[in-house]
């Protein structure tokens, strides 16, 4: 039978529900994350509540070689499961963006994209599609760049147009124009409007779908500003944008706390939510970057370790933030090695179980509690699906941040 939601749990039930830690990371994490699932049942009777999914995207990339055949079957397998052992949330490496995906005009290739796309829809796995534009002049296609300004407009209109039609509905959100404040080759051709015009002709194909900015070395602080005020620019246009994506690479071998905190808070000011879109620790200014095969010393993967989980622990606790996606977990298909989780041999570093101590063991609902002498039996939860049993009946229940609680009829 499925199960009955009764009426809403109340605020000052909720409250209850959620005191103060003594960490303020913690106490912040408890308010944004959490929430209380109550169960009404026979009194005594003991229920059970285990998490099985967030509702917070912790993804990574869905790396080209895995899907095109260049990486070995066998550890495209591993690949696989780990991802789906570890991540809730994917993101397309390269073979959306559009000068992988036409090289030759005309000439599209869907195959890599849509193989992703129908591993990820059979797995549950809600998939970024990174990114319909890409204006950083090395990066647009060779043949759009003789076009002139009409024929470039319809290709720019057919581009997108096309994409939001053939993905409609699979896709969970998009980046529209990729590093803007970087280089935006098509707003030198085509005018300032035409970011504009690229969310509307997207959005006429498909209206549900979701579109973002998307930028780097924000985090660190250098170019927020520069963001604020671009962001502000393209939506006084009339551009209808729905999220910031914030990429998370521009950190060294440490990331700045205190830059980090300034760039969420600022952001939240803009009132959308904020996703850490490609992130990476060390990062691109890292000695790594530049020496891929340099290994990390014990104390170097310790810190490393280390700096994941107070970068993780600081977005996590921020309200604006609503997910953070790895670029790449695997030393065999991340463009910084050093930066996985794991090893080209598999085996984990140090990384890899602080991650997995964050994400599904201290944030991660387990709970056995008796029901009361009226029936009821309340648990905080984080926000996600849980697994729910008391009496000899089980039901799958969805709490979402919106909800802050939910009552659920188990008698």
């Amino acid at each position: 039978m499925k199960y009955r939601i009764f009426p809403p749990v109340s605020a000052t039930l909720l409250a209850a529900f959620l005191p103060l830690a003594a960490d303020p990371l913690d106490d912040a994490i408890l308010r944004h994350r959490t929430g209380v699932l109550v169960i009404r049942t026979a009194p005594g009777t003991e229920v059970t509540v285990e998490q099985l999914r967030h509702e917070f995207w912790f993804g990574a990339t869905i790396a080209t070689g895995i899907f095109n055949g260049r990486i070995p079957a066998e550890d495209a397998a591993r690949w696989k499961e780990v991802f789906l052992s570890h991540f809730n949330a994917g993101v397309i490496e390269a073979a959306f963006k559009w000068h992988e995906m036409e090289k030759e005009r005309g000439k599209v290739d869907y195959s890599i994209v849509d193989s992703m796309l129908e591993w990820a829809s059979a797995n549950g796995i809600p998939v970024r599609g990174h990114c319909i534009f890409w204006g950083i002049p090395r990066y647009v296609p060779e043949w759009l760049k003789p076009l002139g300004d009409a024929p470039l407009r319809l290709a720019v209109r057919q581009r997108a147009r096309s994409i939001a039609a053939r993905y409609r509905g699979q896709f969970a959100e998009y980046d529209l124009n990729n590093e803007m404040i970087h280089g935006n080759w098509f707003e030198e051709r085509l005018g300032p409007e035409i970011t504009r015009d690229m969310a509307r002709w997207v959005k006429e194909a498909d209206p549900e779908a979701v579109l973002f900015f998307n930028d780097y070395d924000i985090t660190t602080g250098r170019r927020l500003d520069d963001y604020v005020k671009h962001i502000r620019t393209v939506l006084s246009s009339g551009a209808p944008m729905d999220g910031i994506g914030v990429q998370g690479h521009l950190h060294g071998d440490s990331f700045d706390e205190a830059e980090l905190r300034r760039a969420l808070d600022t952001l939240a000011g803009l009132r959308l939510p904020v996703r850490i879109t490609e992130f990476n620790f060390p990062g691109q200014r890292s000695k790594y970057y530049q020496k891929r095969d340099l290994q990390l010393s014990p104390e170097e993967e310790a810190a490393k370790a280390d700096a994941l989980r107070r970068f993780f622990r600081i977005c996590f606790a921020h309200p604006a933030v609503t997910g953070i996606l790895m670029w790449g977990f695997w030393e065999g298909a991340n463009w910084i090695p050093q930066s996985s989780l794991y090893r080209r041999d598999w085996t984990p570093t140090p990384a890899a179980g602080a991650y997995r101590r964050l994400v599904f063991g201290e944030w991660w609902t387990r709970a056995t509690v008796k029901a009361d002498s009226s029936g009821l039996a309340a648990v905080r939860a984080f926000f996600g699906t849980h697994r729910v049993r008391a009496g000899g009946r089980e039901e799958t229940v969805a709490l979402s941040r919106r909800e802050g609680a939910k009552g659920i009829d188990m008698q």
